[in-house]
């Protein structure tokens, strides 16, 4: 989370740049000049560049910023990037006239005081503190002499969640004047195949977004690219400020022809699971909110707001309470009632009369929502097939009855006894938001922060449309025994609509051919088995020393010189030149549990006649005609299978009849086709004998 990450970015400059002369004015000052447009206090910002490449959900972003100081003396020039707070900074480089200064990344416990002590030294240093909803903003400064150059780039990285059945990468814009060269740049890769992409901007019209803009994708890769002209940056015809301030987001999603897809690299994997089409399953909701004295006035009013907007959006078959906690518990009704439209209306009105007054006690609030649930359980008062929630909303600390967070916890803890999950939503700053969080996920929960804002409401609403739709309850995904280690949260009480779970492990042996993973979980009518059989078994194709490696679960097209390579998932791979031949590898999967047998490849020329007259090797001699005669045909020691002579390149041999399956068309049951069998390991018929065609391996 955020809170647990605050890195610190320390460069040691201090040294280098006073012995160049950069902390301090010129000795010779420069001649007087015209000023570029863009430049501001003396400083242009000529290049920024947002480059971002994603693979398989994992963000590896880079921001580059080139400034040059066109003033007569030496100035300051600071470099602000604001970044997801679940990303992570993993390099940090200053370059100043073609010298790099690299910094080093610290976590949160050194961060502030290295910080601090880089700062009282005149060294130059980088904190990222906190920066709104979603960011944390990373700043620096440098002095920089007049005329000289420098370059800032900052590289983070993040996992990609889904949200509402979309991947979301989130870019702050803010360039703060107009830049000669500003470009985003996002290149996707998505093993499963991209299903949407799309891209949007809170700071620019569509008009004049559509005009910068391009976005595209085909099969697994997608490619966006904002790139405005310094006009297209300007706030009016006119102006000299930059209208680039605000969000920019891309949203993709993937193709799922199966719930789950897993993608192994280097003896690691991961697993994708996020199945479709699914009932919802019933659920009982019980809303614990805080109307303290400090929820007066605007608070309040958006939180009733909200509540009224949820009430709207519940399920008939759905359940409900709402809790009120002050220096009291005030409750809605005495149990669970069904979301009926005569109950969501008496809902509606509780709401509506709700008042603050006096003070906070969060845990008699929460204890009396979690034993309400408990007890509808217990008592078989709602769907054996339902899941329960409570969502609590607070803007302050305890304060009142059992105000000790450390005790609150365990009280909540050992009352739901893992049985259901605990959301909680922190209004404002002023409490203690680690609590909350802490409490939430201990409950296989999470927190999430409302911002003070006119939105408030409409934040409270997202929140609960995010958990709106229960799919799955009770998730565990397994694997082979003593097949992964280091395996990351393999089990969840929810599935939403929407999301998506993923987990990630190592093999224990990296040679492993295959295994199976199990996704389990109880749906609204029945308990319900995913199983993804897995192949590390790779495609790997070259081009001089570069390699593109795939797998028989990818579907995918690479088209070169003439060459085109088709993979077909679980089916076959087919290798074209040209006009010219085409071959076809057939992945031949068999019963996993046969006792002999394993998956093999089938190798076929399609075409054949196209091959040279100097073609050999086992298939290659017999691609062109070549006489053969069989005659003398008579009963063999199997009476469905005559025998008879054939005379082929000087050579009598018995040959019996029978019959082959071609795959080339029907890569599934095959078309059979009679043929004549030669017997001794083809002795007579091939050029030499069949040892001459075996090779130890092929690389």
């Amino acid at each position: 989370m955020a809170s647990a990450w605050w890195p610190c970015l320390i460069l040691a400059l201090l040294s280098g740049l006073a012995a160049s002369g950069f902390l301090r004015s010129p000795s010779r000052p420069l001649g007087k000049r015209s000023l570029p447009e863009g430049v501001v206090n003396g400083i242009e910002v000529y290049s920024t560049k947002i480059s971002c490449k994603v693979t398989s959900r994992f963000a590896h972003n880079v921001v580059t910023t080139r400034a040059v100081n066109r003033a007569d003396t030496a100035k300051e020039v600071s470099f602000d990037v604001e970044l997801p707070k679940t990303a992570f900074i993993t390099n940090f480089t200053l370059t100043i006239d073609g010298v790099t200064y690299p910094g080093n990344v610290k976590e949160k416990e050194v961060a502030k005081k290295q910080y601090e002590k880089a700062v009282s030294q005149g060294k130059t240093a980088g904190l990222v503190k906190a920066s709104g909803r979603k960011l944390e903003k990373f700043t620096v400064s440098v002095n920089v002499a007049a005329g000289s150059k420098v370059t800032f780039e900052l590289t983070y990285e993040e996992l990609l969640k889904r949200h509402k059945g979309k991947y979301e990468l989130y870019l702050k814009v803010q360039p703060k004047q107009l830049v000669k060269h500003f470009e985003i740049e996002a290149d996707i890769y998505e093993p499963q195949g991209i299903s949407t992409l799309d891209a949007e901007a809170s700071f620019i019209t569509n008009d004049l977004l559509g005009s910068a803009l391009s976005k595209s994708f085909s099969g697994k890769k997608g490619r966006v690219s904002f790139k405005p002209s310094m006009d297209q940056q300007r706030s009016c015809p006119t102006c000299t400020d930059s209208l680039l301030h605000g969000d920019f987001i891309i949203t993709y999603d993937v193709n799922r022809e199966s719930p789950a897809n897993v993608q192994i690299v280097n003896g690691y994997f991961v697993h994708f699971f996020a199945p479709q089409g699914l009932p919802v399953v019933p659920k009982s909701v019980v809303f614990v909110i805080d109307v303290s004295g400090s929820m007066h006035g605007r608070k309040m009013e958006q939180t009733k707001d909200a509540l009224l907007k949820i009430l709207d959006d519940m399920k008939e078959e759905d359940y409900l309470n709402i809790i009120l906690f002050s220096g009291d518990v005030t409750i809605w009704r005495d149990n669970l009632v069904q979301a009926t439209p005569e109950n969501i209306q008496e809902a509606r009105t509780f709401v509506k009369n709700i008042h603050d007054q006096g003070m906070t006690n969060i845990n008699d609030g929460l204890m009396r929502a979690i034993n309400m649930l408990n007890k509808a359980r217990e008592e078989h008062r709602v769907p054996e097939r339902s899941t329960s929630i409570v969502i609590m909303l607070t803007d302050g600390d305890a304060n009142v009855g059992e105000s000790r967070p450390e005790k609150i916890q365990e009280n909540v803890r050992n009352a739901i006894g893992g049985k259901f999950p605990l959301y909680n939503l922190g209004f404002g700053n002023n409490l203690n938001y680690n609590f909350l969080e802490s409490m939430a996920l201990e409950n296989q929960g999470l927190a999430r922060r409302i911002y003070e804002d006119s939105d408030a409401n409409l934040q409270l609403q997202g929140f609960y449309e995010e958990v709106a739709n229960p799919l799955l309850t009770g998730v565990e995904v397994e694997y082979p025994e003593n097949a992964i280690q280091d395996l990351t949260q393999n089990a969840y009480q929810h599935f939403y609509d929407g999301s998506e779970i993923v987990v990630a492990g190592r093999l224990l042996d990296e040679d492993m051919n295959n295994f199976k993973a199990d996704v389990k979980g109880h749906g609204a009518t029945n308990d319900l088995t995913f199983t993804e059989e897995v192949t590390p078994d790779k495609i790997i194709l070259w081009n001089g020393a570069a390699q593109s490696t795939f797998g028989w679960l990818d579907t995918v097209t690479v088209t070169q010189d003439g060459l085109s390579v088709t993979i077909n998932r679980k089916k076959n791979m087919v290798v074209s030149f040209g006009d010219g031949v085409t071959f076809v590898v057939v992945l031949h999967q068999v019963w996993k549990k046969h006792p002999v047998h394993q998956d093999f490849l089938g190798f076929y020329v399609v075409d054949s006649h196209r091959m040279s007259a100097q073609t050999h090797g086992l298939l290659g001699q017999f691609f062109h005609p070549f006489d053969f005669e069989v005659s003398d045909i008579h009963p063999g020691s199997d009476p469905t299978k005559p025998d008879a002579t054939m005379v082929v390149k000087n050579h009598r041999l018995t040959v019996t009849r029978g019959s082959q399956k071609d795959y080339r068309k029907d890569v599934s049951i095959g078309t059979k086709v009679a043929c004549w069998f030669v017997h001794d390991n083809g002795e007579g018929l091939i050029d030499g004998v069949h040892s001459d065609y075996i090779v130890p391996e092929l690389f």
